[in-house]
């Protein structure tokens, strides 16, 4: 059973290190992440707002990078305006029920979001109905839409005005990469924005 155990943990950090490293030596990935940089801070600088979407665990990492955004990162500082449109149970069910389950984010965009925020939109395939609704409503508002997926893309990719794209087909190799870019560009915006003294 213990060599079983080993054998699995060893596995799983061989991915997981594999993963990562097809990340760092991707050149265009790392230009990704300043785009995105200047993507949300030129919309919180104008007044936006970041908004973040995503089923299942992706809607943990909504809640999570939206989170650390609104309170604090590495260090305090004012907060920022963002919104994680996966958490009032009465708008999702209201929605769901009035409109179904694929109009959740959708009908959010619609009533929150502005000409030049930022939509984030996270899909390890690339392809959940509402979240692929929800980049159409935010391209129509004049939103930007960054998107979150695995190695294929999927729909995403195409309605992203940029789209990290995990190197993985593997949920949980997916998951992991997102957590990384999602908390890098979590720093970025904060440093960038209120650059610590010295």
């Amino acid at each position: 059973m213990e060599n079983k155990v080993d054998r699995v943990v060893a596995a799983e950090f061989d991915k997981t290190l594999a993963n990562f490293n097809r990340m760092a030596a991707d050149a265009g990935l790392k230009q990704q992440v300043a785009q995105a940089l200047e993507m949300c801070v030129t919309a919180l600088r104008g007044g936006g707002k970041l908004l973040f979407a995503g089923n299942g665990g992706s809607a943990a990492d909504a809640q999570h990078w939206a989170g650390e955004l609104v309170s604090r990162f590495y260090y305090d500082r004012p907060g920022l305006a963002a919104i994680a449109l996966t958490t009032d149970s009465s708008i999702l069910t209201a929605i769901g029920n009035d409109y179904g389950y694929d109009y959740v984010f959708a009908r959010q965009i619609e009533a929150l979001g502005r000409q030049g925020d930022v939509f984030v939109a996270i899909s390890t395939s690339g392809n959940s109905p509402n979240i692929v609704r929800a980049c159409q409503a935010a391209r129509e508002r004049g939103l930007h839409v960054i998107g979150f997926t695995g190695m294929g893309g999927g729909k995403l990719a195409g309605l992203s005005d940029l789209c990290f794209r995990v190197p993985s087909d593997e949920t949980p190799r997916i998951q992991e990469g997102h957590e990384f870019l999602g908390h890098l560009l979590c720093a970025l915006i904060e440093s960038t924005l209120f650059p610590e003294d010295g």
